[in-house]
Formats: C-alpha cells, structure tokens, sequence
C-alpha cells in the first residue's frame, strides 16, 4: 500500500504502482458510450493513464484539460482518463470544455483501482481513486509511473511526457 495526503492528511490506498519494466495489469474500463475499454485496445501506441479522483475537481479538470493540449501534439500516443467517475459526468465535462484528444475511462465497475494499486482504502475518498500517471509503451510494458503524494497537487506532465520522445 501506498501513503498519499490530502491538505496534509495521510490516507492509504489498496497497494502500490505497477512497476517499470512490468506488464500493465489487464483493465476494463467503461467509456461514455457505455462500450468497454480494455488495455488490448491500445496496443500497438503508448499509452498515458492519467487517473485520478474525480472530474468535478478543480486539480482532476485541470489535469484532464493539461493532458488533451499535450495530446493533440503527440503521434503515435494516446491518453485514457481513469476515474471512478460515471460516464455522464465525463461525457459533460469533455463536451462542455471542448476536449477531444483524450479518452475518458470510468472504473465503476471493474477492479481497476485494486489492481493498479490505486484505490483509497482509507479516509474521505475511500473508494476513489488515487491520483497517478501511468505510461505504457507500445506493448503495454510500464515506462514511468508517478504517485502523487499530495491528491490536491497536480501530476508532473513533463516527467509523463519526456518517457514518450
């Protein structure tokens, strides 16, 4: 299990980050059409999970927003947006906002959050997800990962976005 804070108080989530060098965990993740993402369905482009709490936060929109300006310039890379969120509240935000480079994942539904170690186990957000950047390659091998240690700070986009050059 992992130790995050939010506004400086400590809470745990269900276990730790895929390590670099390791196979993505396999994942299910329901899109706002209602069809189903899986992990197979990006193969053969790298691939960004930007995950975290919720949409209806302002750190969570921001990073949402961060990560489809940065997409448009990318080739060959796409960017799946994880949240425990369900796929009307993601549906709305994108549309409203304007955001078409990124994907958005709801794990309502799945083990997501257990199995990549995310899930909060403790605290107020129990049951959401911890905010994290994961970076796949091509073959679904992880190339960086960030744990946020602060929920209320943003992910570092440079770090996430150097492993993709």
């Amino acid at each position: 299990m992992a130790t995050v804070t939010l506004k400086g108080n400590p809470f745990e989530t269900a276990g730790s980050l895929p390590a670099v060098g390791s196979a993505a965990p396999e994942f299910e993740l329901v899109k706002t059409d209602l069809s189903v993402a899986t992990l197979a369905d990006y193969k053969g482009a790298k691939l960004v999970l930007n995950i975290f709490p919720s949409i209806d936060t302002p750190t969570c929109a921001t990073s949402v927003r961060k990560f489809n300006e940065s997409a448009a310039a990318l080739k060959g890379v796409n960017v799946l947006c994880v949240s425990a969120d369900l796929p009307f509240a993601a549906a709305r935000f994108c549309g409203a906002e304007g955001i078409d480079n990124v994907d958005t994942g709801s794990s309502f539904r799945s083990t997501f959050g257990e199995d990549y170690g995310l899930s909060f186990s403790t605290g107020p957000l129990l049951g959401l997800l911890s905010r994290a950047v994961v970076v796949l390659d091509e073959t679904g091998t992880v190339i960086h990962t960030e744990q946020v240690a602060e929920t209320a700070d943003e992910p570092n986009y440079d770090a996430a976005l150097a492993v993709l050059a």
